[in-house]
């Protein structure tokens, strides 16, 4: 057994020295304690380095602001939903700003118009049937935009841009009584917010794009808790006549509901 350690270390000792001697091994510990070689240091430099080929690219190949114009669809859930004939298409302008290759920022405002028709007598108007009440909602907003990363997903979905996109709105509400002129308009004004998401297809790479979204909003309508339009009865239903009771079916206890949204447009780039 002796003699088989002796023949082992006889032949391993050698080639140990030969392949790092104690000066090569001191050598490497100055290196690694050497500040020049940082570890940190390198990561900031490839970070940097980096960083200045993504903004290459960007500015060669990305696009930097869009003007969008187009129309699209309004209507509502709940009691609203109930009540508003939507007198549609709804109309779109806005602005991007794009931050990068992912992310941009929206600003812009859309109109839409709906009819309400009461054919009974309500809690606010007791006297006669109110009619058709048209309002107007015009809507002014600045958003986000994330566009997904499709580097590695199929041809068809690259080609299409998904993204998503978040909204906090102001809708400015107008109440016409079309039927009664001698009433004065409604206005109020409420907050809101709109999220959802878009498709972006290019007509003309970084020249033109059309693009298709879809959004929900939650906005607090000034309007929304009234109990203007609910349906009343008169204290006597024996001196209602048969055309009163027969029409007095329009009647809403509120006005509550959100909003649902599709638009498309054109956006012209640059």
């Amino acid at each position: 057994m002796l003699n088989k350690i002796f023949f082992i270390l006889f032949f391993l000792l050698p080639t140990l020295a030969i392949a790092q001697s104690p000066e090569q091994i001191s050598e490497e510990l100055e290196d690694e304690l050497n500040t020049g070689s940082d570890i940190f240091s390198d990561f900031n430099e490839d970070l940097e380095a980096s960083q200045v080929l993504e903004d290459e690219r960007f500015y060669r190949y990305g696009r930097f602001f869009s003007v969008n114009l187009g129309a699209g669809f309004t209507t509502f859930t709940g009691n609203r939903g109930i009540a508003y004939d939507d007198n549609n298409p709804t109309f779109h302008l806005s602005t991007n700003y794009f931050m990068d290759f992912q992310q941009a920022v929206i600003i812009g405002v859309e109109f839409s118009k709906h009819t309400m028709i009461i054919d009974t007598l309500t809690n606010q108007y007791q006297n006669k049937n109110l009619g058709a009440v048209e309002t107007d909602f015009t809507r002014l907003f600045v958003g986000y935009k994330y566009y997904v990363d499709t580097t590695d997903l199929g041809t068809a979905i690259t080609y299409s841009n998904p993204y998503f996109v978040g909204r906090l709105e102001y809708w400015y509400q107008t109440n016409k009584f079309i039927d009664r002129p001698e009433f004065q308009k409604q206005k109020g004004g409420g907050l809101g917010s709109g999220v959802g998401a878009g498709l972006e297809f290019p007509v003309e790479l970084k020249k033109s794009y059309v693009s298709v979204e879809l959004l929900y909003h939650v906005v607090n309508f000034f309007d929304k808790n009234t109990q203007d339009y609910r349906r009343i009865e008169r204290d006597n239903p024996a001196t209602t006549t048969v055309n009163e009771r027969a029409l007095s079916t329009y009647g809403y206890e509120d006005l509550t509901g959100n909003v649902l949204s599709l638009m498309i447009t054109y956006n012209f780039t640059w």
